[in-house]
């Protein structure tokens, strides 16, 4: 499966209001792995940004002045998103402003016409994902991320590129649970909100010595021994010391 994770920043709330698109950052994602693949693209929004928005986001009018104008990108970005499905924290405000922008591109211009994104896109919103999985508690990418243990202290201003990274760490998190194996290839167990639940076994033809063993470096290690102990001081004890064929310490990757 192909997913792109998206994030926008906006000169303010409504595009019902004139509101734009400033910034717009994303990351590919085929069968639960990033790829390396990215879009990002800041956007003059032909307006004032609004100072609340400056104050969430840091974008100045100054420093989109100079950017392409969205009439410019939307092909390129069409591109990279159609078919996908976009993993978006409080997708209908994201979907919300792209759709009004292509909306606008494709009064002015005709044909090709691009969007509505819903008809040629799956749309996995992370917020009404979180919502359910924790309800009555704060699910805001930042609280996420905490509950999650994902690190996102460089993240001082919102910005749409990085948010996008951060999301695709807390959407993996939130949706890393295993509940089947099938022997069968082709199977895959299909939870009521449509995300695959279940990882497929296949059956590799290896001779002795094909198997390559990716053993921790230094750095690793420490990692790892560092959260045992964090295990040991708030458990009592940490089950790996137990293990007969593993010193204590190492546990196991």
């Amino acid at each position: 499966m192909r997913q792109i994770i998206l994030d926008t920043e906006t000169t303010g709330i409504d595009p019902r209001d004139g509101h734009r698109l400033i910034e717009i950052g994303a990351v590919e994602m085929i069968n639960r792995r990033l790829t390396g693949n990215r879009y990002h693209q800041y956007i003059n929004p032909e307006r004032e940004i609004e100072a609340g928005a400056v104050s969430v986001h840091g974008i100045t009018n100054e420093r989109v002045a100079e950017e392409p104008r969205f009439a410019e990108i939307a092909d390129a970005f069409w591109a990279f998103i159609k078919g996908a499905e976009l993993v978006i924290h409080n997708a209908p405000f994201d979907v919300g402003f792209i759709d009004h922008e292509f909306g606008m591109l494709n009064a002015r211009r005709g044909e090709p016409r691009l969007g509505p994104v819903a008809e040629h896109c799956r749309i996995l919103d992370t917020l009404a994902l979180a919502r359910n999985k924790h309800p009555g508690q704060r699910n805001s990418l930042d609280a996420l991320c905490k509950r999650y243990e994902i690190d996102n202290g460089h993240r001082v201003l919102h910005g749409a590129l990085l948010d996008a990274e951060i999301l695709a760490d807390v959407y993996l998190a939130m949706t890393g649970g295993q509940t089947l194996l099938s022997l069968d290839p082709s199977a895959t167990s299909q939870a009521r909100d449509g995300e695959p639940q279940g990882l497929a076994i296949r059956r590799l033809s290896l001779s002795p010595g094909q198997l390559r063993v990716v053993l921790p470096d230094e750095a690793e290690l420490t990692a790892h021994r560092a959260k045992l102990a964090r295990i040991r001081d708030a458990a009592g004890e940490c089950r790996w010391d137990a293990h007969p064929d593993l010193p204590s310490g190492e546990g196991a990757f």
